[in-house]
């Protein structure tokens, strides 16, 4: 059966049309990735949207919603972070609803809701957020949070008639990675309360699996190349910078779909030759918790498993006078704050920070040769 039998067949033709027109076009000369292993990692990227899209959306209702983990240090995409783990599920305007989870030592936790992220679409923006200075969390790590319905002063998020999506967050600041941590043992769950919320028929359907089916197409295609632009296409946010070397002043990104609405962003790309490293000083502000993070072109975090690809504060050896270097190089060069390019001569350079107070100082970058004096 190669598709016109059934209506799941023509969809099951068409995600193969979409992943191969995606592989040729997004991992292609289109977005000018030539280099074979420039190639790879797109295609491996795409593989990895289409796992996300399997895994998060072809089975999911907002009627029977289950959170499920966005990335995990196998899947990554969208600018994953080594010291977080996401989950999502899917939620509709006129649903109330109900999470329960633990917050197993994580020291920021936060509910966003996405707009417009129907069947598979990207969403084309943020429309609510809930963090943990208003939610209540039991000295065991536990708590309940609202979602629609009768408004209440803590613990609960109205919805916004565009909602879709929820994304719930949950950072870790420790030594080790807290995405490969703690994070596996979250228990959250969601339930629906209440409302007329539309659901999937029982037992699956010609039709319902072709929409299923769908959703994986349009879920691959919104994140590749109906989302990114083509290099020296498209303007970027304003924490975006085009230019290597030279981040911009951190600021929050608004109602940036996907973005967390109480955070700061700063992002540069690098390029180094193999004698080269990215000598980088900054300060890090009064927040609640902080990282930098490397990225592929793709957004995908390098190897933290086995890498120190990030630093968090806690990970950070800082100066008396509280500032500290940042040393990117495709070697150790001896110095504390090392992040390893696993040899990667272009990357991207991304630093959060959640719920800063008063101004963030730029980081400030340079290229020197090595070995440092």
């Amino acid at each position: 059966m190669t598709g016109s039998d059934t209506a799941a067949g023509d969809a099951f033709a068409r995600l193969l049309a979409t992943l191969a027109e995606v592989g040729d076009r997004f991992a292609g000369e289109e977005w000018s990735v030539v280099d074979p292993d420039d190639r790879a990692e797109g295609l491996a990227v795409v593989l990895d949207h289409l796992a996300t899209a399997f895994e998060t959306q072809f089975r999911d209702s907002p009627a029977q919603p289950v959170l499920r983990e966005i990335v995990t240090p196998w899947r990554k995409a969208l600018g994953d972070n080594a010291d977080a783990v996401y989950h999502d599920a899917a939620v509709h305007p006129d649903g109330v609803y109900e999470i329960t989870g633990t917050s197993p030592g994580s020291i920021y936790l936060s509910i966003t809701v996405e707009a417009d992220a129907v069947d598979g679409a990207f969403p084309s923006g943020t429309v609510g957020v809930l963090n943990d200075t208003l939610i209540d969390v039991d000295d065991a790590g536990r708590f309940t949070v609202r979602l629609g319905g009768p408004a209440a002063d803590r613990n609960w998020m109205a919805l916004d008639p565009r909602a879709s999506r929820l994304t719930i967050r949950q950072y870790w600041e420790d030594t080790t990675s807290g995405a490969a941590g703690p994070g596996r043992d979250s228990r959250l769950r969601i339930r629906l309360l209440d409302g007329d919320v539309p659901d999937e028929p029982r037992a699956s359907t010609d039709a319902s699996t072709a929409r299923r089916i769908d959703r994986l197409s349009t879920y691959v295609r919104a994140r590749t190349v109906d989302l990114i632009p083509k290099p020296g296409e498209g303007t970027p946010p304003a924490f975006v910078s085009q230019v290597p070397h030279e981040f911009p002043p951190p600021v929050p990104p608004g109602d940036h779909a996907l973005a967390a609405a109480d955070a700061a962003y700063s992002m540069s790309p690098y390029l180094l030759g193999p004698d080269e490293a990215l000598v980088i000083r900054a300060r890090w502000p009064e927040c609640r918790c902080a990282n930098v993070n490397l990225w592929n072109r793709f957004m995908q975090t390098f190897d933290y498993t086995r890498h120190r690809i990030s630093l968090n504060r806690a990970q950070t050896e800082v100066d008396d006078d509280g500032w500290f270097t940042v040393v990117v190089a495709h070697r150790d060069p001896g110095v504390p704050n090392w992040l390893d390019t696993e040899g990667r001569p272009f990357g991207l350079v991304f630093w959060r920070y959640m719920l800063p107070e008063g101004p963030i100082e730029r980081p400030e970058a340079e290229v020197v040769h090595l070995p440092l004096p």
